[in-house]
């Protein structure tokens, strides 16, 4: 992306503050540092994070960690709900345009980059409508046949995004087909046409990384803690309250975890053990999704003398751009 997009806008507003990177790298506690250096509030940009009552498992701050910080798009949506990237837009938007007028800047933190996107770039799954039945069809299909077969179909109608999307990512898989199928063009198509009629909003990108091993290990300790602070307990109350939670909310790393644990699927030892791996091939996931964007620059906390040191690099790294 060009330089420009870190210049204010028309309105004369400042760029947003952006930042991104792997879960458990640190964004959190780093975003609200850095918020209190720049007088900033918080715009959240987890995609579990938005539902009530996933708070353990989404590792979600609570007011101790807010530290004073407004927190935006937390606890926004009920878990019987399918949340989207159009409505994340909608409720950031509406988020963004409240910070401006009290004066303050906005930091964008999270790691889902789809949402991100659909934010700050203007960019949505905007092509074809939903059709029920044809997700229905095509759920049933993927049980009976298995992924690859979806996934060999996407191939055929839409070879760019088949190359984008994992074969087991089921979801993705059928929502491209379902655009197909809704519109007779390939969703990569309809895609490209978007972004060239996108309007981005200014902002500045920062990427938070740490060495892979320092990472895992990090993982490793947070579901460690989320256990012992009560996750089992929290999925099993949100069972309690709906026995079958939105789709969107029971994808939620931790939840299915401990959900299939409780169903007698997994031991808990094995529970735990798959959450810790779910949780690293996701942090793969989310660096593989943010390292081509040419926007971010990147900042190994492992390099820094503590989170003061980091905060400080960060601001000055946005102050120099603005």
């Amino acid at each position: 992306m060009p330089a420009m997009d870190e210049r204010r806008d028309e309105r004369g507003n400042p760029p947003l503050l952006v930042i991104v990177g792997p879960t458990a790298v640190g964004k959190t506690d780093l975003a609200v540092e850095v918020a209190r250096r720049l007088d900033a509030e918080i715009i959240s940009a987890d995609a579990m994070q938005v539902y009530r009552g996933l708070d353990i498992g989404t590792d979600k701050p609570g007011p101790e960690r807010q530290r004073g910080v407004p927190h935006h798009l937390i606890d926004v949506a009920d878990p019987a709900e399918d949340f989207s990237a159009s409505r994340y837009r909608e409720l950031a938007r509406e988020a963004l345009a409240a910070i401006r007028a009290r004066g303050r800047l906005a930091i964008v933190c999270g790691g889902t980059g789809l949402y991100i996107r659909a934010f700050v770039d203007d960019l949505l799954p905007r092509p074809g409508g939903c059709d029920p039945a044809v997700r229905r069809r095509l759920e049933a299909e993927a049980s009976s046949r298995g992924p690859l077969a979806l996934h060999d179909r996407l191939a055929c109608v839409d070879p760019v995004a088949a190359s984008r999307i994992h074969p087991h990512n089921v979801r993705r898989v059928i929502r491209a087909l379902e655009v197909y199928e809704a519109t007779g063009r390939p969703m990569s198509e309809l895609q490209a046409e978007a972004r060239r009629a996108a309007r981005p909003l200014p902002a500045v990108w920062v990427g938070l990384e740490r060495p892979r091993d320092q990472l895992y290990r990090r993982i490793d300790a947070r579901v460690d803690d989320q256990v012992s602070r009560g996750l089992v307990e929290e999925t099993r109350r949100l069972l309690a309250r709906s026995p079958a939670p939105g789709r969107t909310a029971m994808q939620a790393l931790g939840y299915k975890e401990m959900r299939a644990y409780l169903a007698g699927e997994l031991s808990f030892a094995r529970a735990v053990d798959t959450l810790k791996r779910a949780t690293r091939h996701y942090a793969r996931r989310q660096l593989i999704w943010f390292r081509p964007d040419r926007r971010i620059w990147w900042l190994d906390l492992s390099t820094c003398d503590g989170l003061a040191e980091a905060a400080r690099r960060v601001a000055d790294h946005y102050r120099s751009r603005v």
